[in-house]
């Protein structure tokens, strides 16, 4: 395993072999944001160390950006060298004059959303959690849809109400109506909920009719965050139908500020889990010697108390076949695209993603530490979601962790006219 010149702990999750990406800016310096790599419990200056070791011009300057995306822009040779650099100048001692004094106390930055985000698609790619919400919401019919193991289901997203971890989420207004209510109300959702996801950043652009294929997903992916697609699940329900969701999706979704490249994460990958459905040839992945399974192990805490532990493993489809379906029709890539897995769960109680499921919409609300109950978020709650998967030698990397704390909603023009407010429903 390669050793770092730098004290690291052994069970350090930015060890050598990760090396996640980010943006931070330093104290004193407002507003001079600067591409950052995580190091154990540092942050490398990368433009700084660059500089200081004379790498190639046209390298540096791709480092010296105030985001990632024109490094995500150069594409899979660049992204390679520019790995083995930043290996080099942590492992190889000869650098360690140069590069130390580039390398600040992760503690001491501010991190910000590491890429300007460009179109944002959410996918519905685990069946553990798909098949939960059809038993939820349909009782005696099948719990997925026909089209569900045809193709990996998703929406597009608003890429505007992306924000870095630890952006407070306001509680979202927007129309609701529980059953028993005869017309709808507009005010504040009373069933805020979290979904735990894994993000895949997109780098290499792709034109316009032009189709990913499944062999291709590792040129066009950049790296890997976390995300916490939050869900206002009372305005959800009201509004989906026939078009899907909008309000209550659009309001705020939560990735980590670290982008773990794609090449940190050899030692994960898996064959995903066994299809009982033939995909189509442009989806079917099966007997290659390429697999896009995850191994990854997500942990979502409320308030401190940890309440799931999501296996990604566990997910349908993979982040390949999401990519190639995504752009099947013809769709471009953009670099800073950005597509979400959807929902981890997985087949046990305790492996829920979202609290839909884990209290199983209200039903058996989840018992805090601190003795106080949840079926849905209340104000003032934090929702911290973290992920670690397999290194080199039986090591762990990590992912950082998506933090958010709810906030009460602003109150809503013509609230309190019209329709009466709803009463609380399902928790």
């Amino acid at each position: 395993m390669t050793v770092s010149w730098l004290d690291l702990p052994a069970d350090t999750l930015f060890g050598v072999h990760n090396l996640p990406y980010g943006v931070f800016s330093a104290p004193g310096a407002a507003g001079d944001r600067r591409l950052g790599v995580a190091v154990g419990d540092l942050v490398l200056d990368a433009a700084a160390a660059a500089r200081a070791t004379g790498l190639d011009g046209r390298l540096t300057e791709l480092l010296a950006a105030s985001s990632l995306n024109p490094l995500l822009a150069a594409g899979r040779a660049d992204w390679t060298r520019v790995r083995a650099a930043l290996t080099g100048w942590l492992t190889d001692p000869g650098h360690r004059a140069a590069v130390e004094p580039c390398l600040l106390p992760r503690a001491g930055v501010v991190l910000h959303l590491p890429f300007e985000v460009g179109d944002y698609v959410d996918f519905y790619a685990s069946e553990h959690h798909a098949a939960n919400l059809g038993r939820l919401f349909r009782p005696g019919s099948e719990p997925l849809t026909p089209n569900w193991k045809h193709q990996p289901i998703g929406y597009h997203g608003r890429s505007g109400s992306v924000v870095v971890s630890g952006t407070p989420v306001v509680r979202p207004n927007g129309q609701r109506k529980a059953p028993a209510d005869a017309v709808p109300s507009l005010g504040p959702s009373r069933r805020l909920d979290i979904e735990a996801e894994v993000g895949f950043v997109v780098g290499a652009p792709a034109a316009l009719g032009e189709p990913v294929p499944l062999a291709a997903f590792a040129d066009h992916v950049f790296g890997v965050c976390l995300v916490n697609d939050w869900s206002a699940r009372d305005i959800q329900a009201w509004e989906y139908v026939p078009l899907g969701p909008f309000l209550g999706k659009s309001f705020a979704t939560s990735v980590s500020p670290w982008v773990v490249p794609l090449d940190a994460l050899g030692p994960a990958r898996i064959a995903p889990p066994a299809r009982d459905v033939e995909p189509l040839p442009y989806l079917d992945d099966r007997g290659g010697s390429d697999p896009w399974g995850l191994d990854l192990a997500l942990e979502v805490r409320l308030n401190g108390t940890t309440v799931s532990r999501p296996p990604f493993a566990a997910m349908y489809w993979t982040a390949a076949q999401q990519l190639t379906h995504m752009t099947v029709n013809g769709a471009g890539l953009r670099p800073g695209d950005l597509f979400a897995s959807g929902t981890v769960s997985g087949p046990d109680r305790g492996t829920e993603g979202a609290l839909i499921e884990l209290t199983w919409n209200g039903e058996r609300p989840v018992k805090l530490a601190d003795g106080s109950v949840r079926s849905f978020l209340e104000d003032g709650d934090e929702v911290v979601v973290t992920a670690t998967a397999p290194g080199p030698d039986g090591t762990r990397i990590g992912f950082g962790e998506v933090t958010g704390r709810v906030l009460p909603a602003v109150p809503a023009p013509g609230a309190g006219t019209g329709h009466r407010d709803a009463a609380p429903h399902g928790g």
